[in-house]
């Protein structure tokens, strides 16, 4: 049986969407449906999907036709795995309203491209193992079966390891699966925690949570007690290490069509995880950031849901999180506050706040912004000489007290390869060619500074830079893990 999602149109928001029904077609044609409307055209038309998108390849997808008699048909749109609906608004002075005599019906139609073909039994029973040993790469180590021996984990004790890794040239290259939209933070100079994310075939990572030992570059599975919940598979969301208190912080994220605004707690010194049931108000956010500053979460931008049919929108506003009396709040901002968005980096260098880039479709920012939270002041930084281009679902991370470094993202037609180092100084951006870097393009990655030794002022200098995951946008998800020096960097 083919899984095809059901089509459907929606001309007038006081009358029910109209489903296409699917026309007629040989066993080689690519399948076509159709929904026959009365005129007028209407001024804006809704189309979306509901439904099962399994029976289409990655790059399935549904090309979408406009059809009025005594016309020539147009293409409105396509339907695809990521954007299962659009609106298609009429030109002014189209002439769609003035057929000829008689006319008083027009045509939506669709074809289906990418069908995956029903396999015969023997064929279909090979691909079920296929299938089954693709989806065991998800699947929890500490959960279920595993090509590696794993005993059971409590109180925070690592899994066995599943593979030593190779450093050679900086790239780690084994541990968790391929994935994107996760979270990665450092524990302490030696200890880094993956938590999260959203990999092949767009599954949430079963193998949510992985401890990276930077000593001998060893990822381990690992799992945590709770009182009361943990954390739901997620994507978007932030995971924030306060030393003082030894403790992570997960904030919002979202799973498929489900938002999340609640704040989890994992306590690094007993390895439990606790669900706070927080003061005050916060909408449910993903693909925002948050920064620690003096004990406390600063959260900035990110999307939100809107109540269908309505696009989600995305925040302009700042809010705080106080773990020490549990409570959300937003603060009074003075200045030239960054226009709404998700998916930009937020880099802190001492009090300043860097906000760079990120996007509320359709528009792709590359403009960058300074926070200073002792005055909670917005100001647009005057960049002297050009910008890098406009991007999303990139990271940033400090290099030093005067610098930081951007490296990939999405602008919103492909995924990007390309660095660039800003210098609060002398306000400048310089492009990066570095070949430890990873050359193949990627969005949603993690990129963290890890710190060395301690200076005179008893402070951990950026010693490392670490960046894993990410996705291409165009269904590949890497699993690689590259480290390099930042002292080599700074040269640069």
């Amino acid at each position: 049986m083919e899984r095809i999602p059901e089509l459907y149109v929606l001309c007038d928001t006081q009358k029910p969407p109209v489903r296409l029904q699917r026309l007629p077609s040989g066993p080689r044609d690519a399948p076509n449906f159709s929904a026959t409307l009365s005129l007028p055209v209407p001024s804006q038309i809704l189309v979306f999907s509901v439904g099962d998108w399994s029976g289409l390849s990655a790059d399935g997808k549904a090309e979408v036709q406009l059809d009025v008699r005594g016309r020539d048909v147009v293409r409105i749109g396509t339907l695809t795995r990521e954007s299962r609906c659009f609106l298609w608004e009429r030109a002014s002075g189209d002439g769609y309203n003035s057929g000829k005599s008689g006319d008083a019906e027009f045509t939506v139609s669709m074809v289906i491209h990418g069908l995956i073909k029903t396999s015969r039994p023997n064929q279909e029973r090979k691909k079920r193992k296929r299938v089954k040993e693709e989806e065991e790469e998800n699947i929890c180590p500490n959960k279920g079966p595993v090509k590696v021996p794993q005993q059971k984990v409590k109180s925070g004790k690592e899994g066995a390891v599943t593979k030593v890794l190779a450093r050679g040239n900086g790239t780690v290259s084994s541990g968790p699966t391929g994935r994107w939209g996760h979270a990665l933070c450092p524990v302490d100079s030696q200890t880094v925690i993956l938590i999260g994310g959203q990999g092949t075939r767009m599954q949430f990572c079963k193998d949510s949570m992985w401890k990276l030992n930077r000593e001998n570059d060893t990822w381990f599975p690992v799992e945590a007690l709770a009182d009361g919940s943990t954390p739901e598979a997620r994507t978007g969301h932030t995971a924030v290490f306060d030393p003082e208190s030894q403790r992570i912080y997960v904030f919002g994220g979202s799973k498929n069509r489900k938002w999340f605004n609640d704040v989890h707690i994992l306590d690094t010194a007993a390895w439990r995880w606790r669900s706070v049931e927080a003061q005050g108000k916060v909408p449910p956010l993903s693909y925002h950031t948050c920064s620690l500053f003096r004990g406390e979460l600063f959260v900035f931008g990110g999307v939100f849901p809107r109540p269908h049919p309505e696009p989600d929108g995305c925040s302009d506003s700042l809010y705080i999180f106080d773990p020490q009396h549990e409570i959300w709040y937003q603060p009074i901002v003075l200045g030239d506050k960054p226009a709404a968005r998700s998916g930009h980096s937020a880099c802190l260098l001492d009090r300043e706040l860097y906000v760079f880039g990120g996007w509320d479709t359709p528009v792709c920012y590359s403009d960058l912004y300074l926070l200073d939270l002792g005055l909670m002041e917005f100001s647009l930084v005057e960049v002297n000489g050009s910008s890098p281009t406009p991007r999303c679902w990139h990271s940033a991370a400090p290099l030093s007290s005067s610098s930081f470094l951007i490296h990939g993202g999405y602008d919103g037609n492909q995924a990007l390869n390309d660095t660039h180092i800003f210098n609060t100084v002398t306000k400048t951006w310089t492009t990066l060619v570095h070949d430890s870097l990873p050359c193949s393009p990627r969005a949603g990655y993690s990129m963290l500074s890890l710190p060395g030794v301690k200076d005179d002022t008893d402070k951990y200098n950026p010693d490392e830079l670490l960046i894993f995951g990410g996705g291409d946008n165009e269904g590949q998800f890497y699993s690689d893990t590259v480290r390099l020096q930042i002292s080599d960097l700074r040269d640069y």
